[in-house]
């Protein structure tokens, strides 16, 4: 009997994108909350759909009020937000809007209470990255890169 041998999923364990942009300069909400989805790899170049910026608007709009939100909370708020800036009402599927949140979440940017959610902790945006995103998440990643790095250099070293 053969042992069988592991094979490596290539499906990641976690994904991390962050792009550098220049330094905000716009006043307008939407469009700072729009840079920084795309700062963060949330939303794509060019994407049309743009949903998870308005669902982000939202829940930090809410940060302000101390206010956590269910779902048809956010749900109606979006349809509002999106309405109040003349956009298409594309992506505010009930679905959509709690798979945008889930995105949020894993990004740990916003967290679930009782089923409403919140930005974490109310805390700023900036706290939330440099404690949960920088000393966590980017770690966690990188310490993986180095590891594949030294796995490489073990095995292609000149021995």
């Amino acid at each position: 009997m053969k042992a069988e041998k592991k094979v490596s999923s290539e499906t990641p364990l976690f994904e991390l994108t962050l792009r550098k942009y220049e330094k905000p300069q716009t006043k307008k909400e939407r469009e700072l909350v729009k840079r920084l989805c795309l700062s963060l790899g949330l939303l794509q170049p060019g994407d049309s759909r743009d949903v998870v910026v308005d669902v982000l608007h939202v829940l930090l709009k809410g940060r302000k009020k101390k206010q956590l939100l269910s779902v048809e909370d956010v749900e109606k708020k979006v349809i509002i937000n999106r309405k109040l800036h003349k956009l298409e009402m594309q992506g505010i599927a009930p679905s959509n809007i709690r798979r945008q949140i889930k995105r949020l979440s894993n990004l740990m940017l916003v967290e679930k209470i009782k089923s409403r959610y919140r930005i974490s902790e109310f805390l700023g945006m900036s706290e939330i990255f440099a404690d949960k995103i920088e000393k966590f998440l980017l770690l966690g990643v990188v310490q993986r890169v180095k590891d594949y790095l030294a796995a490489a250099d073990e095995l292609f070293s000149k021995k």
